[in-house]
């Protein structure tokens, strides 16, 4: 039998890390394994999350899902207006990200924002005339996910912007995303001094034409492919898109040459591409909203479809309630900061962009982009682990996005509700941070992760839909 007390003590820690902690300030040798009763301990969630986790209707209804996502093709089929295009987007609507909010409750960057976007419209000629419209109705305001649209950070969508339009070709779905105006003060982070508005009218009256015209000259584009190639090239397609940005130009350019726009359009346009390594952000987010979209409204499947942010509150959707939002309170951010900012001038988290973790990309596929952790904050141990640990909360992995430093293996894809309650681990995400006053823009970017209670909110309805 060992001897306790001569023999050398290796030590396995379940659970809480202070025991670790104590035996490894004395030299014990301890493995570590992270534990934690599910549902964070409360017995009947508990039971609900058991009933939910045998159920064979629940694993055959991710079987479609998974499979309905994985089919999809987003293909860019052109650029359009957002109040021609969009669907319902009409009068004097101004969509937003994340879930539904009422203008009083909005965090400062947001209303910034649709400020800033009444302005561009010429509804109103100061911020103060725009917030009385807001506050009167005369102008309305809806989440982006309701139009079948996404929006980066404040996620402001107003009529006269440009917008990609992208066709999922498997299944015939269409998204829209506004257009990407670089780093620093602009429009999604709060920003709308004339600088800002000056950008945006540039982006409809120049930048759009041109862009539109070069889609038009290129074979159909399809974005999977130019993503995966990204994902091999150093990018994560939402904090880091400086390979897809390089690719998407490269075959831009050659088209809008060819197109009978004024050469010094095309030259101004392609320059401000050129300069913009964020460009192909909305691009990507769109592609990841239509392949979302693909796996909605499956019945009894605890796949989540949406991600998205209001800077107040967190929202999640899943496949077997698309129309319903499961919200908690909005994360902070912990990253790093421009210089003279920091953590008490941030806003909470905010933005439609968790699209992309949604669709096994950005903070789930961080393994791919080692130089996103100068950006976020962290370790490259730490973007392979984070990427690694996702793995235990997914229906799946996606064989199309593939991560070098996982030995090319697929990117977790496919949140699982279920598991992510069970397990306690909760899908991470890198994102931009925000001001939290309006007019500001961004001061930083980081990490955060969405919020336990609305992974446990949809198990509630789910196991209530189940037990009828």
């Amino acid at each position: 039998m060992k001897n306790l007390i001569s023999d050398t003590t290796n030590v396995l820690n379940v659970g809480l890390p202070r025991f670790r902690d104590a035996l490894s300030s004395q030299g014990v040798p301890v493995s570590n394994c992270t534990w934690q009763p599910p549902a964070g301990g409360e017995a009947d969630r508990a039971w609900k999350l058991a009933k939910t986790l045998s159920n064979p209707a629940i694993d055959a209804a991710n079987k479609i899902a998974f499979s309905r996502y994985m089919e999809a093709n987003p293909v860019l089929v052109g650029v359009g207006t957002a109040g021609k295009d969009i669907p319902g987007m009409d009068g004097k609507r101004i969509l937003h990200s994340g879930p539904p909010i009422a203008w009083e409750n909005m965090c400062g960057p947001q209303q910034g924002a649709v400020m800033g976007a009444i302005l561009f419209e010429g509804w109103a000629t100061t911020p103060e005339a725009a917030a009385k419209m807001v506050e009167s109705g005369d102008v309305t305001l809806a989440p982006c996910h309701h139009h079948q649209a996404v929006g980066p950070m404040a996620g402001v969508i107003s009529p006269s912007m440009p917008v990609w339009i992208v066709r999922n070709e498997a299944h015939g779905n269409y998204t829209y995303c506004n257009f990407n105006e670089g780093l620093g003060k602009v429009l999604r982070f709060g920003a709308f001094s004339k600088e800002v508005l000056d950008r945006l009218h540039w982006m409809a009256d120049v930048l759009a034409p041109v862009v539109s015209q070069a889609v038009k000259h290129m074979e159909p584009l399809e974005i999977k492919p130019l993503m995966a190639q990204a994902l091999h090239m150093g990018d994560e397609v939402h904090n880091r898109n400086a390979a897809a940005t390089s690719m998407f130009f490269r075959k831009l350019a050659p088209a809008a040459l060819k197109s009978d726009m004024d050469p010094a359009k095309i030259a101004e346009a392609l320059t401000f591409i050129a300069g913009n390594d964020h460009f192909f952000l909305n691009l990507s987010m769109a592609s990841c909203k239509s392949m979302m979209d693909a796996a909605a409204g499956v019945e009894n499947s605890s796949m989540v479809i949406c991600m998205a942010r209001n800077g107040v509150e967190f929202g999640v959707r899943i496949s077997a309630f698309p129309d319903t939002w499961f919200t908690a309170d909005a994360p902070m951010v912990d990253g790093l900061f421009f210089p003279g900012y920091g953590k008490e001038d941030a806003a909470a988290d905010l933005g439609d962009s968790a699209i992309t973790e949604t669709a096994g990309v950005g903070g789930f596929a961080m393994a791919a982009a080692p130089a996103i952790v100068q950006f976020v904050g962290g370790t490259v141990a730490d973007a392979v682990k984070n990427s690694r640990t996702m793995q235990r909360i997914t229906v799946g992995r996606n064989g199309a996005f593939t991560l070098p430093l996982l030995d090319f293996g697929g990117s977790a894809a496919g949140i699982d509700c279920r598991k992510v309650v069970d397990t306690g681990i909760q899908p991470i995400i890198n994102t931009g941070i925000a001001h939290k006053e309006a007019g500001i823009g961004q001061i930083g970017a980081g990490l955060t992760a969405a919020p336990m209670d609305c992974f446990t909110q949809a198990i509630d309805m789910l196991d209530a839909r189940l037990s009828k």
